[in-house]
């Protein structure tokens, strides 16, 4: 009889422990049976959700949780139920499963807290999966710094693409959406024009007036040009003072009236300087993209031939190659 007490003891004891491990983990810990009704709260799920175990006991996951996908989660856990084998959800697949409140300091930005989950079977004496576990982990620190780091790597591509006194793409970038353009043409023949574009006598502005005036024009006609693109249109720094537009779906006329507007918009800018005031204006050539062009340096030559001719006569001008 005192072997039979001791043992119910030690086995209370263990319950004991067992319940207190549970209620104190981490994670958060659910029992639901197969109608989906809530069977364990544990304390994390309780802090968490704001709701105590006895007004969620006995009650559907779906009553409690209105926002969680019943046919989502359902997908998720019947095979769980058939084929006793455990699944899971992480937070780059779905960021929560409970959509909880997240207040530490480290990561304070986050509005939520992110969570991976698994879901296994409990299996009774019978062999038979009656009730599922569901183990919600807080993985909000791990999914802010990654999110973090995509951040940055996506801020540097973006810088590497981009040149750094106009804030336009930099060559090497805006000749890939060059080529890109091409072979769209090549496969859909929607129209696409270039405009190649230099500032009049800027060598001669720079020599004047140094370059901290000559980067002043530039960023001065720089700014004029994406006054003037729409979203759709690919701007670029070609090289020292000239630049190159891509402007999709539009024709040879359709380019020359966006190159004048452009042409006229700088012409109205004036560069004040300690002395003077600096005006500027441009000559632009035009090159729409056909069938006889046989590659992106033939669209380039075409364009910069229209901005020669600019230049032999008087600048200041547009034109478009024919």
């Amino acid at each position: 009889m005192a072997d039979t007490k001791d043992d119910l003891s030690h086995f209370l004891k263990d319950v004991h422990w067992l319940l207190d491990i549970l209620q104190n983990i981490d994670v958060g810990l659910v029992v639901l049976d197969a109608q989906y009704n809530v069977a364990l709260w544990n304390q994390f799920m309780q802090n968490h959700s704001g709701q105590a175990p006895e007004h969620v006991l006995g009650n559907s996951l779906f009553s409690i949780f209105p926002e969680l996908s019943e046919d989502w989660f359902r997908r998720k856990a019947e095979p769980v139920f058939v084929l006793q084998s455990a699944a899971f959800t992480t937070w780059e697949q779905r960021p929560h499963l409970f959509r909880f409140p997240h207040y530490r300091p480290i990561t304070g930005s986050a509005g939520y807290m992110y969570q991976n989950t698994t879901i296994i079977p409990l299996i009774d004496t019978h062999g038979e999966v009656e009730h599922i576990c569901l183990i919600v982990y807080d993985v909000t620190d791990t999914a802010m710094n990654k999110l973090a780091q995509i951040e940055a790597n996506n801020r540097l591509q973006g810088l590497s693409r981009i040149d750094h006194l106009t804030g336009l793409f930099n060559r090497g970038h805006w000749e890939h959406c060059l080529t890109q353009e091409y072979k769209r043409f090549d496969r859909y023949h929607i129209s696409c024009s270039l405009v190649l574009f230099d500032i009049d006598h800027f060598k001669v502005v720079n020599d004047t007036y140094g370059h901290t005036v000559g980067d002043d024009v530039i960023r001065c006609v720089s700014e004029c040009l994406r006054a003037q693109l729409r979203e759709t249109d690919i701007a670029g720094r070609y090289g020292g003072e000239e630049f190159g537009v891509i402007l999709t779906n539009t024709d040879t006329d359709g380019a020359l009236e966006f190159a004048e507007r452009l042409r006229k918009a700088v012409e109205a800018q004036s560069i004040t300087t300690a002395t003077t005031d600096v005006k500027i204006t441009i000559s632009l050539g035009v090159q729409q993209l056909s069938e006889t062009i046989c590659s992106t340096q033939n669209w380039l030559e075409g364009a910069d031939k229209a901005l020669y001719f600019c230049k032999e006569n008087g600048r200041n001008r547009s034109h478009a190659s024919e």
